[in-house]
């Protein structure tokens, strides 16, 4: 018996979709930020909250051009 050739079609992953973001969000990651900058004096742990406080604005800008607006 021969065994029959399936074709399984490939679907194309979902688009990436942005997801809206409140604006005290964006407040949040510059006041960590500012905060951490300040206070915090040992030299890892100052640059793995403003990383992490960083990677939150930037979020939060993407957020803002790319997310749908309702109407």
């Amino acid at each position: 018996m021969a065994k029959k050739k399936v074709r399984r079609s490939k679907k194309a992953p979902p688009k990436w979709h942005a997801v809206p973001l409140k604006g005290s969000f964006m407040v949040l990651s510059i006041i960590g930020f500012l905060i951490t900058w300040k206070l915090i004096h040992d030299t890892n742990y100052r640059f793995a909250f403003m990383l992490v406080f960083i990677a939150m604005f930037i979020a939060s800008l993407i957020s803002m051009t790319k997310a749908p607006t309702s109407e």
